[in-house]
């Protein structure tokens, strides 16, 4: 299974329509540079003309009024400037918004094999640190992109007014910046992509180590993950002084060649203004040009530094918006009377990157309303079935069929809608227990929530929090027990009546007693649905219509428990093992 690109995959032009709301603001953010900008660039006239009219013949009145004149370019220019930043920040972080929410939508879409591919690690960068510097990237760009080079050509074509002679070291000295700035731009490009990677590797690092933390605490890994982290920042570090060093030669090399054409500058004037074919004024106004081509310089420097960084992350982000969901849903709606009928036709499953099939060649059969077990060791395809049934993944080959049609013939929400999923590991959101249960269906009345808790158990603990349904809810549901986020993530699926219920052993939590009631008040409900349950105790499938047994991804046995303990080897064995285990307690 291959994650499909499209051929803008190492573009960044498709960003480009999240930037279309703010078109205004894209023009009027630069124009308003460029009006400072040529505010400024009149400046270095009006002191020559202070040197030469003003301070030559001692006409105070007249240095004043020049200074005035100064004082309302000065104000004018800051009023442009504020003006041009309110722009591009209003582009910015518009732009940047429209951007994260489209990320975080298509990755909504995106198959588990996708998710898979990319990893959490990376995608958490992208929405996080990429989109960051993506949005600096672009407010910088709006103010200065245009900017500086209207200031260098337009200092350069102001100096060939003053004396074409002299201003043909400008020329000279633009060429030379110009080419060191490109050379280490496009050297910085692909290191800064490098760096990124490196990131990628620290935040699954960071992420890993925080969400199995009482797991290193357990057997005293923290040594071990503290060197290990150190190694993954030490390489981020050595990635990032690399790019950093040479990154660091734009500002040495553009002063030393700025500061190469003011000697020649002022050697050549000194020898105009001797000879009287320069005025003292415009030998003042030439520096003043040329300084300002350097500072212009520098910040366009630092600037092409921060649109490589920007246009890597961004390549990143188009990387992701550009990946084609692997999965396609079709139009059909999910017939309620016969969607319960589950059958897998030769299926076969191997997950991307796998040397080996995860689900090898099994074929069964679940009438609606039926209850089936499945039972394996460990890694042997127990939760890799129950993900083809809610079709979170594609078979690698055969078919899954839901109602005698195939799975990939279902609209996604018609799927979603009448399958129930309670996975291996409970996962609750920060929230009241109402909005929590309501995720399966939002227009649940709290009667129907509340004999959903009874069904999965948990009504005699919800009563006992303060506020019930209105109890607030930590993240990830901290401030419960294991067995308490089991019964209630069972409760949040129940309360969409589902047509099929999959419980992937999302019981290991309860004890024996919570675990028998559960299973009695489940094939009591009035719905009729097709109840799948995946547990490794054969006490919770002992009363299944149909018990499949796994063992390495291939199926070994499929009938009743008393059948099974005469005809299949695996599954006597496992209940043998727990039957002594019980009976010793």
């Amino acid at each position: 299974m291959q994650i499909r690109r499209t051929k803008a995959d190492g573009s960044v032009k498709p960003l480009l329509p999240y930037l279309q709301d703010y078109k205004k603001e894209s023009i009027l953010g630069p124009a308003f540079k460029l009006l400072e900008a040529s505010f400024e660039l009149i400046v270095p006239l009006i002191v020559a003309r202070i040197t030469d009219e003003g301070i030559r013949t001692g006409d105070t009145g007249y240095i004043l009024r020049q200074c005035g004149l100064l004082l309302l370019l000065g104000l004018l220019g800051l009023a442009a400037s504020v003006t041009a930043q309110y722009f591009a920040a209003k582009a910015s972080c518009g732009f940047a918004a429209r951007l994260r929410s489209a990320l975080f939508s298509h990755i909504g879409t995106l198959s588990y094999a996708d998710l898979d591919r990319l990893g959490t690690s990376s995608l958490l960068t992208r929405m996080t640190s990429d989109m960051n510097q993506v949005q600096t990237g672009l407010n910088l760009t709006l103010r200065l992109l245009l900017r500086s080079p209207f200031v260098v050509f337009g200092a350069m074509v102001m100096a060939f007014t003053v004396d074409a002679r002299l201003a043909l070291i400008f020329v000279g000295a633009i060429a030379a910046l110009f080419a060191v700035v490109f050379g280490v731009m496009l050297t910085c490009i692909p290191l800064y992509r490098r760096v990124q990677e490196r990131l990628d590797g620290v935040t699954d690092r960071v992420r890993e180590n925080l969400a199995g933390v009482r797991v290193l605490r357990a057997f005293l890994k923290e040594d071990g993950q503290v060197a290990a982290f150190s190694g993954d920042t030490q390489r981020l570090y050595g990635a990032q002084t690399f790019v950093g060093r040479i990154s660091a030669l734009l500002n040495p090399l553009t002063y030393v060649i700025v500061n190469i054409a003011i000697v020649l500058l002022v050697r050549g004037g000194a020898l105009r203004v001797q000879s009287g074919n320069l005025t003292q004024g415009q030998l003042i106004a030439l520096y003043n040009y040329l300084s300002q081509i350097l500072i212009e310089l520098i910040k366009l420097a630092n600037l092409i530094l921060t649109i490589t960084r920007s246009l890597a992350c961004a390549r990143r982000i188009q990387s992701v918006l550009a990946i084609e969901p692997e999965m396609r849903y079709g139009s059909e709606a999910a017939d309620t009377a016969r969607f319960g009928e589950i059958e897998f036709d030769h299926v076969s499953l191997r997950y991307p990157g796998a040397a080996g099939d995860a689900l090898e060649d099994v074929s069964f059969r679940v009438e609606p309303g039926q209850t089936l077990g499945v039972i394996g060791g460990t890694g042997s395809g127990k939760t890799t079935l129950a993900n083809l049934i809610a079709r979170f993944y594609d078979p690698t080959s055969g078919k899954v069929r839901l109602g005698g049609r195939d799975a990939r013939d279902y609209a996604q929400s018609a799927l979603r809608g009448a399958i129930g999923v309670v996975p291996q590991k409970a996962a609750l959101f920060s929230g009241t227990l109402r909005d929590n249960l309501r995720w399966g269906s939002e227009s649940a009345s709290d009667e129907e929530l509340y004999a959903a808790l009874e069904t999965a158990q948990a009504l005699p603990f919800v009563q006992e929090k303060p506020g019930g349904l209105d109890f607030e809810l930590e993240q990830g549901g901290r401030n419960l027990s294991g067995g308490q986020k089991q019964r209630l993530c069972i409760a949040r699926a129940l309360a969409a009546h589902p047509r099929i219920l999959i419980l992937d052993d999302s019981a290991s939590a309860l004890d024996f007693a919570t675990d028998a009631a559960l299973r009695k008040a489940l094939r009591q409900l009035p719905d009729g649905q097709t109840t799948v349950i995946i547990s490794q105790r054969t006490a919770s499938i002992r009363h299944a219509d149909c018990i499949l047994v796994l063992d390495g991804g291939r199926l070994v046995g499929a009938g009743r428990h008393g059948a099974l303990l005469k005809t299949c080897p695996v599954y006597r064995e496992i209940h043998e093992s727990q039957f002594k285990k019980e009976a010793a307690q």
